[in-house]
């Protein structure tokens, strides 16, 4: 059975630094792209299509996304999303893409969240513009080997 994962970039290209995970998806190889099972996204600010597309049988998630800024721009940062801890949506917002709402968007359409892995990177600027700031676009490259990277783990870890 081939693991079906999900890559999927998420933020606002118009926000700076916001738009880490649509860039680099933007460069995630068209091999990467078209591996059997994996399918790659970049969602932008579509919170609820991304809730949708999770109501699909999906093994794993890899969510692409600026981090809030602890000081580190372009710090990279690779974990296992933490689903316990997210609560249930008072009403849907289809246009928010914090992932806590897509994660209780999708729990109150009756789906759960897969296996998801964060590929992260602190943001320096979210301000209003188009464009990263250096660090973080430095920080791209290293961004898509770690998601070849996870994708290849979560194969692993699904066959054994």
């Amino acid at each position: 059975m081939t693991t079906r994962i999900l890559v999927a970039g998420i933020g606002n290209i118009f926000l700076g630094d916001d738009g880490f995970g649509p860039e680099v998806l933007r460069h995630v190889p068209d091999r990467l792209a078209e591996c059997d099972g994996v399918r790659v996204v970049d969602y932008g600010i579509g919170g609820m299509h991304l809730a949708y597309d999770l109501l699909e049988d999906w093994d794993a998630l890899i969510l692409v996304d600026a981090l809030p800024g602890r000081g580190s721009p372009g710090a990279l940062h690779v974990f296992e999303a933490d689903h316990e801890t997210h609560g249930t949506p008072s009403c849907f917002d289809g246009h928010s893409m914090d992932p806590t709402a897509v994660f209780a968007s999708l729990r109150a359409l009756g789906g759960s969240p897969p296996y998801t892995v964060v590929v992260g990177c602190e943001a320096g600027n979210v301000d209003e513009g188009i464009g990263l700031s250096e660090p973080v676009a430095n920080a791209v490259p290293r961004a898509v080997r770690a998601v070849e990277n996870v994708i290849g783990e979560i194969a692993i870890r699904e066959e054994g």
